[in-house]
């Protein structure tokens, strides 16, 4: 299943399960543009992205995180 910029609430999954240590607060959003290009499913540009976008898409990771680390 490819996934793209508008599948903000499977991004973050996909993220917090590949990178389930990492605080997602603790990364600027150029780098958290770059982790979710490099996942096998996205299909995307940068520039198909905006701030808010990556926002909200950090926010879904957070909540996963926070479960298990807060």
């Amino acid at each position: 299943m490819k996934i793209t910029w508008s599948d903000g609430t499977e991004i973050g999954a996909q993220l917090y399960e590949e990178h389930e240590g990492i605080n997602p607060l603790k990364l600027s959003f150029t780098k958290l543009r770059d982790m979710i290009m490099a996942l096998e499913e996205f299909e995307g540009e940068p520039s198909g992205c905006s701030e808010g976008t990556l926002e909200r898409i950090q926010m879904v990771w957070y909540d996963e995180w926070k479960l298990d680390n807060v």
